[in-house]
């Protein structure tokens, strides 16, 4: 999580790296792809097509070394939408930090969002939205935790229930491969929240480049096991040295979904792992 500092919006903006714009570019292009099946879902009587974030930040964020302002991603999600023609319905924006939370729903209100607010953790966020969301509508959630131990496999069968879901997820991969040794020998982990009863299904007594592929194919099953699938594409997101951060990739019922997201991602298949 970044520093907040003052903005130039008059609202205070979160300090980010420069991949950030690679992350928003990503999600934009996600939600700039997939207009025309959102279209079907806007009108009177269609269900609507909702976007959901966990995880939503200021939103607004001042790049570092650059000094440049980029908007954060839900209030970037809400503009693609509009530019796309086919807005979502309702924006519902949650972040355990209430003061970050409120600069983003300021934020979309003056960008003419039809936000809704969610109060609480991610977990408790998840639960939230899924009362308020239509059971016929097209849903859309993007997971963009701070770090691995903030992901709490929770909000996964908290969507998992509806009909058309689709979900971005960010999964750390530094948090994956400098913490495996403290994952190991801590008796309440990153690796609990991400991926709840990982010590069982897992070998550890093998290289950590193993038990990390094993942890996270453990959690690629526990989501299937909701009747969800991952994609097979992961698009890895560097840091300024190239340094490996993070993954971004899809979890969605519907081929068609997976589609998308290897079209918005410039990728031909699966990143490096490890």
């Amino acid at each position: 999580m970044g520093e907040l500092v003052e903005g130039d919006d008059g609202l205070q903006v979160e300090e980010v790296g420069r991949w950030a714009k690679d992350k928003i570019a990503s999600l934009c292009r996600y939600i700039e792809i997939s207009r025309a099946v959102r279209k079907k879902w806007l009108g009177p009587g269609k269900g609507g097509a909702a976007y959901v974030e966990l995880f939503c930040g200021p939103g607004r964020s001042k790049v570092r070394r650059t000094n440049e302002y980029i908007d954060g991603s839900c209030v970037a999600a809400w503009k693609a939408s509009l530019a796309s023609k086919a807005p979502f319905s309702t924006v519902y924006v949650g972040d355990a930090d209430e003061h970050r939370r409120s600069l983003a729903v300021e934020r979309l209100k003056r960008a003419g969002a039809p936000v809704v607010e969610l109060g609480g953790t991610a977990v408790q966020a998840a639960r939230e939205a899924r009362s308020l969301l239509s059971v016929s509508g097209l849903n859309f959630v993007f997971v963009d935790p701070y770090n691995l131990g903030a992901f709490e496999f929770e909000v996964m069968p908290a969507f998992a229930g509806l009909r058309y879901i689709d979900m971005l997820v960010h999964i750390s991969k530094m948090d994956l491969q400098r913490n495996t040794g403290m994952n190991i020998k801590a008796q309440q982990s990153a690796f609990d929240s991400f991926a709840p009863g990982w010590r069982s299904a897992v070998n550890l007594n093998q290289r950590h480049p193993a038990i990390r592929r094993e942890v996270f194919e453990y959690w690629r099953r526990k989501v299937a096991e909701l009747g969800i699938s991952t994609s097979a594409v992961m698009q890895l997101i560097t840091g300024e040295g190239g340094q490996h951060l993070y993954w971004l990739t899809l979890v969605a019922k519907h081929d068609l979904a997976h589609k998308f997201w290897k079209t918005a991602s410039n990728s031909s298949g699966q990143r490096s792992f490890l």
